[in-house]
């Protein structure tokens, strides 16, 4: 489980085709502490395990299902990425509950630059739209981020210069593609109701 709040930007230092899957080598320094074999770290929002490290970079392989379901198989040598490892017990979920699990993917449409703050909206598959309300909980490219204003396909956020500065987000132009992960409580609840409505209608039709 992460939290949505990047720990740091990575850099890919290679990538190495393995036919159905690439092995995926990050550049890193922070969220290589205290990492070994086996942990999990969120690469652009996704879950991955780390398969080797030497202090200064770590490996993952990335299955096909990740490269079709996600953006990272856009990614190249060289790009920045979004990095988390996951949380601990004793850390402040400062974001929202993030499982790393991409729920589609989003295209950039606009940025809006202000002052203080720079609104992007960002296109969103119709089957997610439920799920989002304004000023509900949305993590895009593993940055948890309140929804501003939700539509039936698309939605726009607030990025502060904080988020700009220390996420992929502050570069991501339009036309580029991001990982989406929507509310996990959102669809619990939409199960929990789904269930509760379908033996009510049972018991109607029974009595």
């Amino acid at each position: 489980m992460f939290t949505g709040i990047v720990e740091e930007l990575g850099t890919v230092a290679a990538i190495d085709d393995l036919t159905d899957a690439i092995r995926l080598t990050i550049t890193a320094s922070e969220v290589l502490e205290g990492t070994g074999l086996g942990d999990s770290i969120a690469v652009n929002g996704c879950c991955l395990t780390v398969v080797s490290t030497d202090g200064a970079a770590w490996t993952a392989d990335v299955m096909k299902e990740s490269l079709d379901k996600t953006s990272l198989g856009g990614l190249r040598a060289g790009d920045p990425v979004n990095l988390e490892r996951a949380v601990t017990a004793e850390k402040r979920l400062g974001g929202h509950i993030v499982q790393g699990h991409v729920d589609g993917v989003g295209e950039v449409l606009r940025r809006e630059p202000s002052e203080h703050w720079e609104v992007v909206e960002i296109s969103l598959p119709p089957a997610l739209a439920r799920y989002l309300v304004d000023k509900g909980s949305i993590t895009v490219d593993g940055v948890s981020l309140t929804v501003v204003e939700a539509g039936p396909a698309s939605f726009t956020i607030s990025l502060i210069p904080e988020t700009l500065a220390r996420t992929t987000l502050g570069r991501r132009e339009p036309g580029a593609r991001v990982n989406l992960e929507v509310d996990i409580l959102a669809k619990h609840v939409e199960k929990l109701l789904a269930a509760q409505l379908s033996s009510g209608q049972q018991k109607e039709q029974d009595a």
